[in-house]
């Protein structure tokens, strides 16, 4: 299983949304997330969380929140352990992206957007101030198929 970073950068009641659609072969082509990227060798989350960030967007966090670890299973690839994040606090100026667009958008609007569906998930227990949370998503293809939040099932319509 790979190790993977995603944050969730807000400012004024917006997060700073990823619209993925300049990187080729891109597995999330045309989805909008938040920022980050894969742990390199040897690295923390939270170093490569700082790192991501300033990659992709030119930002300096001045703090990260672990908000939560999203475990991903797909038939399709290679398991996956996500650390969660949010980030209301940084420096800097906001730079082209080289994978997407970077856009502010109003966080109550971020679910309409065209996202994966297990983010739908962590994006509403982050929107509730969730505690902590361990979530696995496991999908076929890129269907959801299951969901579970600290060791219970959730139900939903797939």
């Amino acid at each position: 299983m790979k190790n993977t970073t995603l944050c969730y950068i807000e400012k004024d009641g917006a997060y700073l949304m990823l619209h993925r659609i300049k990187k080729k072969n891109d597995y999330n082509h045309d989805k909008w997330i938040g920022v980050g990227g894969h742990c390199e060798e040897n690295e923390s989350p939270y170093a490569c969380m700082m790192r991501e960030i300033g990659e992709e967007t030119g930002l300096t966090p001045l703090a990260l929140t672990p908000r939560g670890i999203v475990t991903f299973v797909n038939d399709d690839t290679e398991g996956e352990y996500m650390h969660l994040y949010t980030c209301s606090s940084f420096t800097g100026t906001l730079l082209p992206c080289d994978e997407g667009e970077l856009v502010w958008v109003e966080i109550s609007s971020v679910p309409s957007l065209p996202v994966w569906e297990g983010d739908r998930i962590f994006l509403r227990l982050l929107a509730e101030n969730a505690p902590f949370f361990d979530l696995c998503l496991i999908y076929h293809g890129d269907r959801l198929s299951e969901a579970v939040l600290d060791g219970k099932k959730l139900e939903f319509l797939p």
